[in-house]
């Protein structure tokens, strides 16, 4: 029998949204990270023009899209030797059932950590193990996530951090799978694949990617996967069986998404502006941040117990995540995500100074 699902943690959260709500100039709702910002025009056209699509698309993806992402793995990431790709629906979906593909019973995840990794070993009936990132220290297991830059943290594992982790899944076999889909929004750290540290040689090596927060493309569930070569293979056949078919507008789509970067660079540039603004004001009423140099949030504390500050940022209309949600050790921090307008972030920033 499979163990219990948790709650989804942000129901928990309902009740400081209200009180968030209550404030006179509305919420500012920085708890979850979902895009604000509108999917760029040239995207949307891609998606229209594509709109009459009355075939199955392919579940290994176009040829286009096939090429873009290959050659995207080869320019952006770096990525060497033979590997394949696969379009997927979002990651979070990839997060969730990869162990049942992979029938994984020993998954290690980040002891802080996005909370679908612990939940997808539990739909898998695997046992969920929470570890540190030093990968010496790490148990046998069949499958490890990887997370860098981390969400919630922010944080980006130095190279030796991520090499450690490649020899580990080199010594034991086992299936290491980099999320890796904050890596275009560094602040003042530089991210970088896992796959640029294999050496060509991807075996039980698998990168994970999405367009959600790189092309504001959350609507879409538009991401995909890059590595081992038979690992791939494996998780197509299954693919083909039970669907999960990225949808052909949506390929179309990625397609010109990843051709672009320049609208990548500007949502970098939002994303950062705003946290260059919320952090000082939040330092101001004392908090201290950890981490938060790359990816889209802000993890900081007042070293007291993550409700007590989440509660006091919602009676000024403030609504942020607590740490808790993301593993025992963020008991006593707090998430604030970058995805609201420049305008809601500079309201926020008034009402910590008042």
């Amino acid at each position: 029998m499979r163990a219990p699902l948790p709650d989804f943690p942000w129901d928990a959260l309902a009740p400081f949204g209200d009180i968030a709500r209550s404030h006179p100039d509305g919420i500012i709702d920085l708890s979850q990270g979902t895009p604000v910002d509108s999917t760029p025009e040239f995207i949307q056209t891609a998606f229209r023009e594509a709109s009459n699509s009355p075939s199955y698309p392919l579940t290994a993806g176009t040829p286009e899209l096939r090429a873009a992402i290959t050659q995207w793995a080869h320019e952006r990431l770096g990525a060497t030797g033979d590997f394949d790709v696969l379009p997927l629906i979002g990651s979070k979906e990839l997060v969730a059932w990869l162990p049942t593909i992979l029938e994984a019973k020993k998954v290690l995840i980040p002891e802080i950590a996005y909370p679908t990794y612990h939940v997808g070993a539990l739909i898998g009936q695997a046992e969920s193990i929470p570890v540190g990132i030093d990968a010496n220290q790490w148990p046998i297991a069949d499958l490890a996530w990887l997370n860098s830059p981390s969400n919630p943290t922010g944080r980006v594992h130095t190279v030796d951090e991520v090499n450690a982790c490649i020899q580990w899944s080199r010594n034991s076999g086992a299936t290491l799978v980099s999320d890796e889909c904050y890596l275009d929004f560094d602040h003042t750290a530089k991210s970088f694949s896992v796959l640029s540290q294999t050496n060509g040689d991807n075996s039980n090596i698998l990168a994970v990617h999405s367009l959600s927060k790189r092309s504001s493309m959350a609507g879409y569930r538009a991401a995909f996967m890059i590595g081992d070569s038979q690992l791939i293979s494996r998780i197509r056949e299954f693919r083909k069986h039970a669907g999960m078919i990225v949808p052909l507008p949506v390929q179309k789509a990625m397609t010109v998404a990843l051709a672009d970067n320049e609208h990548v660079i500007q949502q970098r540039t939002r994303y950062n502006g705003r946290r260059d603004l919320l952090r000082p004001a939040l330092e101001a009423v004392g908090f201290r941040v950890e981490f938060s140099n790359s990816g889209l949030y802000i993890w900081c504390t007042r070293d007291e117990d993550a409700w007590v500050s989440v509660e006091w940022l919602a009676h000024r209309g403030i609504l942020a995540t607590p740490g808790s949600f993301y593993g025992e050790k963020g008991a006593n921090h707090i998430r604030i995500a970058m995805t609201a307008t420049d305008e809601r972030i500079k309201s926020a920033v008034l009402r910590l100074k008042a």
